[in-house]
């Protein structure tokens, strides 16, 4: 069972992403890579410390678990990316998400409380999955994050050190 301490962070990590992430992808924000590095790198970093502290006490089913959430929440990663459009302005690139975006973050969250769900019912979940939820969050973040670079280099766009003012 998670401690009030882990569950509170749990409660923060999940509006710093709703807001950072998600709400900023759907209106629509301007990308620069400090912004493309700085939430994953936040989430992995928590994720694993709290990932570590737990793995002791873990099964090999439920690191078996752990490594499946992980890569499906990657692929979900990518596909995410690929449902934003990429355009030059104000000197770097804007990204906005669109309906199918939401629907993808939807099916991420649907996916990782499917795969406590599996753990509990194969009786399998213990410490450790409650413990990796900022650690998949912010791998499939960094694969969303990797994969949408990638797409930018690839179509030549613009990316600003830091964020740009939006000129109106």
């Amino acid at each position: 069972m998670p401690s009030a301490a882990n569950v509170l962070l749990y409660v923060a990590i999940a509006g710093l992403v709703l807001y950072k992430v998600v709400y900023q992808q759907i209106r629509g924000t301007l990308l620069n890579r400090r912004t493309l590095l700085t939430m994953p790198l936040l989430l992995v970093a928590v994720g694993g410390y709290l990932t570590l502290k737990a793995l002791p006490g873990a099964s090999a089913d439920e690191l078996g678990l752990l490594a499946a959430d992980l890569m499906v929440l990657a692929g979900l990663g990518v596909l995410r990316s690929t449902t934003t459009t990429l355009t030059a302005r104000g000197g770097t690139t804007f990204q906005k998400g669109s309906a199918v975006t939401i629907g993808l973050w939807v099916l991420t969250v649907a996916v990782r409380i499917g795969m406590v769900a599996l753990g509990t019912a194969l009786g399998v979940a213990g410490p450790l999955t409650s413990a990796s939820v900022a650690l998949s969050l912010g791998v499939s973040i960094a694969v969303q994050n990797a994969t949408t670079y990638r797409r930018i280099q690839r179509r030549g766009l613009p990316l600003a050190e830091r964020r740009p003012a939006l000129s109106r």
